[in-house]
């Protein structure tokens, strides 16, 4: 099947120095007129290397009441693994249109590679493209959507994926720690060992128009946590007490958001980070998150330890394939 793409678009619209009005958002939301350029608070920086255990909790805990969001350094991931991920994730988008469109996308599975384009959606369009895949556990992974192209695609993300599995882990813990919860309460209620881990490369090419369109809209995750490995191209944005803030690229950081789950469970007590993606002229900007997500028919509400007479529940159960249901067709949760 033929993909409509954004770098289909990116090229013809290099010479005309304009964009198609599809694109071009709404005054409100572009980017020109709303980033926060002044001096401002910077998303938290953790270092896990800390031999102390209770402050990096603290940092945490603090990082995910007030911001959603925050940048871990030392946190195991070897530099060599992030850059080889890096590296056959841009080689597959440098690939000829055919080439990619060997691992397309197909209705009804959120698998592939694609671009909103091919969905025909009303409203303003995002300047991205994407390819989605499972990389854990492995009875999720499904090798059709994962290129041949380059050859060792396959052998570079089963790698970054051994290092990824025990750092969720180890954040997970800690955020449950954070809540004076047993360590192990916030996995398990997030799916435990079926915890998926669903891989998705952006693709945002240069963009004649910056200034008015946006690579992805304002938007909280779905998952539990995301995990992020970007380029070294600026691009995303946090919104943090009513401004548009950009986050710092740090050289082999790891940007952990938390997700609507966690603070669904924890009742509000962390809170999913609004964020955004802005392009640029004349770079490529890339970025690989990997969404940390409850199995499909898993319940996920609020745990009872955070719900009283005094603090009713803010969020209704219900599973996790439902919430994804009204979150994708924007029908009230």
């Amino acid at each position: 099947m033929e993909v409509d793409t954004v770098q289909c678009v990116a090229s013809v619209s290099k010479d005309a120095n304009t964009i198609p009005a599809e694109f071009i958002r709404s005054v409100n939301e572009q980017p020109g007129v709303t980033t926060f350029h002044g001096p401002g608070p910077e998303i938290p920086l953790i270092d896990l290397a800390n031999t102390n255990r209770d402050q990096i909790i603290d940092e945490i805990v603090k990082a995910s009441r007030e911001w959603g969001i925050f940048q871990v350094t030392n946190h195991g991931i070897p530099p060599v693994v992030i850059q080889e991920l890096q590296r056959v994730g841009k080689k597959f988008f440098e690939l000829p249109q055919k080439e990619k469109e060997k691992v397309a996308m197909v209705p009804g599975r959120l698998e592939g590679y694609g671009s909103k384009l091919t969905n025909k959606q009303q409203g303003t369009k995002n300047w991205v493209d994407f390819l989605f895949h499972n990389i854990w556990p492995q009875s999720q992974i499904n090798h059709a959507f994962w290129p041949d192209n380059p050859p060792d695609y396959r052998h570079v993300n089963e790698e970054y994926t051994k290092y990824l599995v025990p750092l969720v882990d180890q954040l997970l813990e800690y955020l449950s720690l954070g809540l004076r919860l047993d360590a192990n309460v916030l996995k398990e209620a997030s799916g435990g060992d079926n915890l998926r881990f669903l891989l998705k490369i952006n693709y945002y090419p240069p963009c004649p128009c910056p200034d008015l369109a946006l690579g992805v809209p304002a938007h909280t995750d779905m998952s539990a946590i995301t995990l992020l490995v970007p380029n070294e191209v600026q691009g995303l944005q946090v919104f943090k007490d009513d401004h548009w803030i950009n986050a710092r690229y740090i050289p082999n950081a790891i940007i952990v958001h938390i997700g609507d789950q966690i603070e669904i469970l924890s009742n509000g007590n962390y809170k999913g980070v609004l964020h955004r993606t802005t392009v640029t002229k004349d770079e490529t900007r890339i970025s690989w998150p990997v969404f940390c997500q409850p199995p499909e028919d898993m319940v996920v509400g609020p745990l009872p330890q955070f719900v009283s007479d005094e603090i009713p529940a803010k969020y209704k159960a219900k599973k996790y394939k439902d919430y994804q249901y009204c979150k994708l067709n924007k029908i009230p949760q």
